[in-house]
């Protein structure tokens, strides 16, 4: 490997379309090809990188109106690329139908089809890595629900605006960010009622509707916004005897290297 060239037995040099790892040796090395585009994906070891951290333990609450509410009370939208562009998605799919099966226009309409795909997935994977970056690097303990994608999913209603926030590769994603800036990702049980507790007093509501999007509690006279809300009953694990009492998982943070993956695009 030398700056931005590969040589690759049996093909020879190639050049890519991003700068190589300096000084450092794969432990493997795959190649790829996605909508008539060429990935070089490497797997490096790489020494932990500890930051000095804002805040000490932040909750995180998921959901498909914004993509994710903070307990320090930022909200982060998600990028929803396949609401955006699913009418011209449908367009180019209604087009491809109308052509021969294997003629030249109907691989052409297809090429298109894939690219524009690929072109989605990159705008929710940059979204995505944008927002778990700033929660590894900036945060001690980050505390988040293990969500019921699948069941959420079958939900026909809510199944598109699922799939297009992206939360499987949220979780991905911070998993190993966590290990790579020295955080520690706190996983609470998908049981843990986050929403229907209120923040305040700890006083629990029997029942809360999806389309209440105010928590209003009966109790204390608590008026929080819904993700909030439930953002603040996440980070309050972190710190309190609810631990022991609802269960977490804590990914592991003892280990000092990890392994990733860095994808180089070829063209």
């Amino acid at each position: 490997m030398a700056h931005q060239k590969i040589k690759v037995p049996g093909i020879g040099w190639l050049k890519t379309y991003e700068r190589l790892p300096y000084r450092c040796q794969p432990k493997s090395v795959t190649i790829s090809k996605k909508a008539a585009r060429w990935f070089i994906s490497f797997k490096i070891e790489i020494e932990q990188q500890t930051t000095d951290k804002i805040y000490e333990v932040v909750g995180c609450d998921l959901g498909v109106k914004s993509l994710a509410t903070l307990s320090t009370g930022e909200i982060f939208e998600g990028a929803k690329s396949y609401r955006k562009y699913e009418k011209k998605l449908s367009r180019l799919q209604y087009l491809s139908r109308r052509k021969i099966k294997g003629s030249s226009n109907w691989k052409k309409a297809q090429r298109q089809i894939a690219k524009f795909h690929l072109k989605i997935a990159n705008i929710r994977k940059d979204t995505l890595h944008k927002l778990t970056t700033y929660l590894a690097k900036n945060h001690g303990q980050i505390v988040i629900e293990d969500l019921n994608v699948s069941g959420m999913i079958a939900n026909h209603k809510l199944a598109k605006a699922v799939q297009d926030m992206g939360f499987y590769e949220f979780r991905r994603q911070l998993d190993y960010k966590t290990q790579l800036y020295g955080a520690e990702l706190i996983v609470a049980d998908r049981w843990f009622p986050s929403s229907k507790i209120c923040s305040n007093c700890g006083y629990k509501k029997e029942s809360l509707s999806l389309s209440e999007r105010v928590f209003d509690c009966e109790q204390c006279s608590f008026v929080c916004d819904r993700d909030l809300n439930a953002s603040l009953n996440l980070a309050s694990l972190a710190v309190s005897s609810t631990v022991s009492a609802w269960g977490v998982d804590s990914a592991d943070t003892a280990t000092l290297k990890q392994e990733i993956n860095v994808k180089f695009a070829h063209e």
